[in-house]
């Protein structure tokens, strides 16, 4: 019976403040039910107001963590958040290939929501080449997918251009979130599936400042459902439900933009 219980990992760096990061990947995987692990591969300070300063872990201890939980635990389901730098994505992404973790979720996390910048230049590269191949789902925002494809996404069309390319670039499966486009009724989001299905989830617009988080709580609770053998499909869905809950129901913590509710159903 030991280890029957699911397991997911979230890799990532720390939000002091709370809301985002691997805090978020914590709060998220608990209300869902999921025995959280964490690899630590940053340290930011930070609060709602914007990030003050970052550090990158050193590999080698990043490497440790990853050996520990290998040692005792049984991951069922994986995601990767803020990685810093090239020289922690190659980390990441050599100790993915060298530990059957399950499924992987790669949120390419780029901009905090206070703009700063959380991933380096020759990171971005390192993202593109050598941890996307690896994802079974991949999940930027409208801005990473520029990013991340070249492509210019101004309408529907685009998303779903870009979705296809992110899929020729190695991710099996794709979830582009819509959030940033200019439309005040709802927040759309595509979906590309392995498959070659496709299909479009749609929220109303909430009118507020306290999203921080979003990107990482959506992406974990997906990884959340895959580590209970949930469905590709099904788990993409839950995560769409359950961050529009969290932003619906509103806690009012801190000054800028604030964080999500994660006890919210």
């Amino acid at each position: 019976m030991i280890n029957e219980f699911p397991q997911a990992l979230s890799i990532a760096g720390s939000d002091s403040g709370g809301g985002a990061g691997m805090q978020a990947d914590l709060k998220t995987m608990q209300m869902r039910h999921v025995f959280a692990t964490t690899v630590l591969v940053a340290i930011t300070a930070q609060n709602t107001l914007g990030v003050q300063d970052s550090l990158a872990l050193p590999p080698k201890i990043i490497s440790e963590q990853f050996a520990s939980l290998n040692a005792d635990l049984k991951i069922r389901a994986c995601k990767t958040g803020m990685l810093a730098d090239s020289e922690t994505v190659e980390t990441v992404v050599q100790n993915l290939k060298q530990y059957d973790f399950g499924p992987l979720v790669v949120d390419p996390v780029m901009v905090a929501k206070g703009g700063a910048r959380l991933l380096t230049d020759d990171a971005v590269k390192a993202v593109k080449d050598q941890l996307i191949p690896l994802a079974d789902l991949v999940t930027p925002n409208l801005p990473e997918a520029q990013v991340l494809t070249d492509l210019e996404i101004t309408s529907t069309s685009g998303m779903e251009a870009a979705a296809k390319k992110l899929q020729a670039m190695g991710a099996k499966n794709v979830l582009l979130k819509g959030g940033h486009f200019n439309d005040a009724k709802a927040a759309r989001d595509f979906v590309l599936l392995e498959d070659g299905t496709s299909f479009w989830m749609s929220s109303p617009r909430i009118a507020t400042k306290r999203t921080h988080g979003t990107g990482d709580t959506i992406s974990a609770c997906i990884t959340a459902e895959l580590a209970k053998g949930v469905a590709m499909e099904n788990a993409i869905r839950t995560g769409k439900a359950y961050v529009e809950a969290t932003i619906r129901d509103t806690i009012q913590v801190g000054h800028g933009h604030g964080p999500l509710n994660h006890w919210a159903v």
